[in-house]
């Protein structure tokens, strides 16, 4: 009798997938863990959250107190500066003014020096007097002239008035005067003030004519209780006393 030849197809029963069952297992078994775990730190840790609480309110007590104190001393510093600033400038001005009144100082030192080389500490007590003349030649043709009124008479008393001056000399071969508004090139020019107890210097500038050579200077000094008249010989650059 023939065998049977084999079935070319077996038939296998297939095995149900585990795979979702035993993820599914391992979530709950972790997630179990972590709640044993959260359950066991918050038992241990119960017993002193009153202490860590308490700790924490003294903390945040202490960084309140250490603020308002930086707070303080934040206001103070800027205080102190906004004062130190203040001292600074009134320090300054003081200085300014202190420096001021050592050249006012100075300058009062230097006039006296000056007063007293000009009449001398044995000198005769004058009046009303023109001490010195000097003209300079300046840029632009012009003359620059220094005057230099003095009296030690009367001791404190004010002397005021109003001067002027003209220039003799020789003009085309002739003799010829240049008078206070000529020299000033207009027709009707002030004259200039003085007022002083002991001394003063008086200049300005005035325009010599074309082709006219300087011999001599003629001041007249017209005050209230005072009329002085001096000549003084022309020197160009020098400081030359007068005759009345």
């Amino acid at each position: 009798m023939a065998k049977a030849p084999p079935p070319r197809f077996v038939i296998v029963q297939q095995q149900p997938d585990r795979r979702p069952l035993i993820v599914a297992v391992v979530a709950v078994v972790w997630l179990a863990s972590l709640a044993g775990a959260w359950t066991w730190a918050t038992w241990r840790a119960a017993p002193q959250l009153p202490r860590v609480s308490a700790e924490l309110d003294a903390v945040r007590a202490t960084l309140r107190e250490r603020q308002a104190r930086l707070d303080q001393l934040e206001q103070r510093e800027a205080t102190l500066e906004r004062s130190d600033q203040i001292s600074r400038v009134a320090n300054k001005q003081v200085q300014g003014a202190l420096a001021e009144r050592e050249e006012e100082i100075a300058d009062l030192r230097a006039d006296v020096a000056f007063y007293e080389r000009l009449v001398g500490s044995t000198g005769k007590p004058q009046g009303l007097n023109v001490h010195s003349t000097q003209f300079s030649p300046e840029t632009g043709g012009t003359w620059r002239y220094l005057i230099v009124l003095t009296q030690n008479l009367n001791r404190g008393a004010v002397s005021a008035g109003r001067l002027e001056f003209a220039v003799e000399g020789v003009r085309n071969g002739k003799l010829a005067t240049v008078g206070w508004n000529e020299l000033h090139q207009k027709p009707a020019a002030p004259a200039q003030d003085y007022s002083f107890r002991y001394f003063q210097q008086l200049d300005g500038s005035v325009m010599l004519p074309a082709g006219f050579t300087p011999q001599r200077v003629r001041v007249s000094l017209r005050g209230d209780n005072a009329s002085v008249d001096q000549a003084f010989d022309w020197r160009s650059g020098a400081t030359v006393t007068g005759e009345t």
